[in-house]
Formats: C-alpha cells, sequence, structure tokens
C-alpha cells in the first residue's frame, strides 16, 4: 500500500543516512586523533585503564630521572674509593721499601704524608650535589627505583646504597695492645710472626689509656683473612658494672670466636681466662703465618688508622706494614660495594625504560585507532553515503509518481 501522508521508504532511508553519518563522524574522529577511545564516552572501562597506566608511564619517567641522578653519585663514590685504593698501594710500596734498614725513613715519611693529605683531598671532594658517600657524613642512601601497583594502591621502592666511610679523622690513640715473643706493638697496632710447625706469640687485650666506647673496634688479620669484633653497649654496661668479665675479656673471647670461624689451616687460637685478655697462637700448619691487630675508637673514620703510620724507625715500619693491609683492604671493599651498587642501579634504569616502552605500547594496543581499519571504513561508508542519498531522494519521489495514478 502507498500513502501520500506516511513516506515509509524515506523514513527508513533517512534513518539509513543518519546511521551512516554518525560513523563516518566516529572514523573521522579516529582518523583526526589517531585514537579509537579518545574520551571516557568511548569506552569508559578501557579510557580508565588507559589513564591510570599513563599516570604509571608518567611516573617511571621521573623513576629514570632518579636512577641517572643515584648512578652519577655512586659513580663519583666509586671513582673515588678507587683513586684511595691506589693512594694506598703507592703508600703500602712506600711503607714496604722502608722495611730495608738501608734507607732514608725520613723521607720516606714525607712521601707517606703527602698520600695521607691527598687521601683527604680525594675524600673530601667526592661529592655530587652535596650528597658525599665516602666521608662518613651518610649511612645509607635511598635511590628511588621504582613504582609498586598492587589492588591495594601503589608503593614507590628504593634500593638501598650503604655509603662508606674513607675519612681519616677522629682517631684517638688508646693503647690497648700487649704482646710478647717475635711481636711487635705500638699499644693501637702489631704484627706477630708466627713459623710453620709450632710458632707460637700471643697478645694481651688491655683497658688502654681511654674507657671503651660502643663501636671501638678490634681487626685482625691474618694472611689474606680478616677477623673483627665491635664493642657493644652492653659490654662497656658489663665493664662498668665490674662483672666478672670486663671488656678486653669479652673483646678476646669475641676476636677468638671469630678467627676460629675462619677455619685456617693449622693454626689454633687459646683463651685463658686466668689471663684476662689475652689470646695466645699456635702455628702448627706447614707456611709461615702473619698476624696484625689494628683498635679502632668508635668515632674514627674508616681510614683513621692512617695517623698511626710510622716509618720511622724499623719496628715502626714493620707495624705500619700490618696497618696498611686493614686500611688497603677497607677502600677495596668500599670501591667493591660501589660498583655492585652502580650496576644493580644500571640494571635498574634498563628495564624502567623498557618498563616505560612496554607501557606505552599497551596504551597504544588499548586506545590507538587502526589507521588501516580507519581508511577501508572511510571509503566503504563514503559509498554508502552516497548510495544512501540516492535511496531518499528516490524514496522523496514517490508521492510524486501517485500523482500519476489520477491523470
Amino acid at each position: 500500500m502507498s500513502s501520500i501522508l506516511t513516506n515509509t521508504s524515506a523514513m527508513v532511508a533517512l534513518q539509513t543516512m543518519k546511521g551512516i553519518n554518525a560513523s563516518m563522524n566516529k572514523v573521522q574522529a579516529e582518523i583526526s586523533t589517531g585514537k579509537s577511545v579518545g574520551s571516557a564516552k568511548d569506552n569508559a572501562a578501557v579510557w580508565a585503564i588507559s589513564k591510570v597506566m599513563e599516570s604509571d608511564v608518567k611516573g617511571f619517567k621521573g623513576i629514570s630521572d632518579s636512577l641517572s641522578l643515584g648512578s652519577s653519585t655512586i659513580s663519583v663514590a666509586r671513582q673515588a674509593s678507587e683513586t684511595v685504593t691506589d693512594l694506598l698501594t703507592e703508600m703500602k710500596g712506600k711503607i714496604v721499601a722502608a722495611q730495608e734498614d738501608n734507607v732514608d725513613r725520613a723521607k720516606i715519611q714525607t712521601d707517606i704524608d703527602k698520600l695521607v693529605d691527598q687521601i683527604n683531598s680525594v675524600v673530601g671532594a667526592a661529592q655530587f650535589n652535596g650528597l658525599n658517600l665516602v666521608d662518613g657524613s651518610q649511612s645509607t642512601v635511598d635511590i628511588l627505583s621504582s613504582l609498586d601497583r598492587s589492588s591495594t594502591g601503589v608503593v614507590a621502592s628504593s634500593i638501598s646504597i650503604n655509603a662508606q666511610n674513607l675519612s681519616t679523622g677522629d682517631y684517638v690513640a688508646n693503647d690497648v695492645f700487649a704482646t710478647s715473643g717475635t711481636a711487635s706493638t705500638d699499644g693501637d697496632t702489631f704484627v706477630l710472626s708466627l713459623d710453620q710447625g709450632g710458632g707460637t706469640g700471643d697478645f694481651t687485650i688491655a683497658d688502654g689509656t681511654n674507657a671503651w666506647l660502643a663501636g671501638d673496634r678490634i681487626s685482625i688479620r691474618i694472611g689474606e683473612k680478616e677477623a673483627s669484633y665491635t664493642v657493644t653497649q652492653n659490654d662497656v654496661d658489663a665493664g662498668n658494672a665490674s662483672l666478672a668479665s670486663t671488656v678486653p675479656d669479652m673483646v678476646a673471647v669475641g676476636l677468638k670466636n671469630a678467627i676460629d670461624s675462619l677455619g685456617i689451616d693449622g693454626l689454633t687460637v687459646n683463651y685463658d681466662s686466668g689471663t684476662p685478655g689475652q689470646l695466645a697462637f699456635v702455628n702448627d700448619g706447614t707456611v709461615d703465618v702473619a698476624v696484625s691487630g689494628q683498635y679502632k675508637n668508635a668515632n674514627a673514620g674508616g681510614l683513621g688508622a692512617l695517623a698511626t703510620i710510622d716509618v720511622s724507625t724499623a719496628t715502626n715500619a714493620e707495624l705500619a706494614l700490618g696497618s696498611i693491609e686493614g686500611m688497603l683492604q677497607t677502600a677495596i671493599d668500599a670501591a667493591s660495594e660501589f660498583g655492585s651498587a652502580q650496576k644493580r642501579i644500571d640494571i635498574q634504569s634498563d628495564f624502567v625504560g623498557k618498563l616505560s616502552d612496554a607501557l606505552t605500547s599497551g596504551i597504544g594496543t588499548l586506545v590507538d585507532a587502526d589507521m588501516e581499519e580507519a581508511s577501508a571504513r572511510l571509503q566503504a561508508l563514503q559509498v554508502q553515503q552516497q548510495l544512501g542519498i540516492q535511496a531518499l531522494s528516490i524514496a522523496n519521489q514517490q508521492p510524486q509518481n501517485l500523482l500519476s495514478l489520477f491523470r
């Protein structure tokens, strides 16, 4: 049935045209913005996810900057530690030369003093943006390294870096060592020689000229190995309370346990409570063993024992050789610590960069328009639009055609 009042065909053609025009507007918006989801009304769920991810990407860019700053700071500290290691190695060479009787020890001591000054200069200058990791002013430094997102929210995580103390200040002599046998001592350092096949020697830890403090430390080097004991506040309190064990006793027992744990073949360490603070060594091994000790007060820098380096006499030169080994190891350990930390930060920085790229790619997968598909749809819609126009034109002519029936 045809009607001049209701043109159903025209209505259908008009609705079709509106749908085609709406689709064309959407495709043109995708082409102009490059996004298939440009606002929350396009796809609320996908849009919300993309915005959260975009905020994470922005955060990771800030973390990347933090890691770069941290890497630079640690690089300065590492370079300083390596330089100090080189200077201590050079100093060791001069101390070895001072073991010879036919040398001018005064001139060697002058060279050593200059090297100590240079070490102080290196340590003092090793700062980046005001942060110095080798002068003892810091204990740990946290470097922002990541954003950890979970169902409960976002938490920033950090890489904790242990600062090192390579300063030489605040050393206070205490005269805590006494030795016997084939040993040399100046009170704060000693060297003990133990011949193979039964060589013996001992040293005694005394109260010293100053009171023991929590943090005072005794280091013992046996060949290439080191054992140490750090005085605790409980040790100090027990000594002050005049209990059965004094601080030297507790230090001696702690050192014995630390030395035993090294597992040195043929070496026996004996402690006799009847002789407070004394450790007796017996070397039943097949090689000679050199034992050296170093006292460091709680507030002394990691290289505070440089203040005791004196090669003016043969005895002092021997003591200096034992002392320099411990300080050289301290500098080496510091450089190694910073090297490991810097490598970890560089790995994290590389990961954060790749993670940011992966997140950016994921966001693009969610919201970016497929331009090839958009181009194909646009051409198809243009054809549909032209056909829709023709269909609407034909539909609009139908009432006019009805007039021919009444002629």
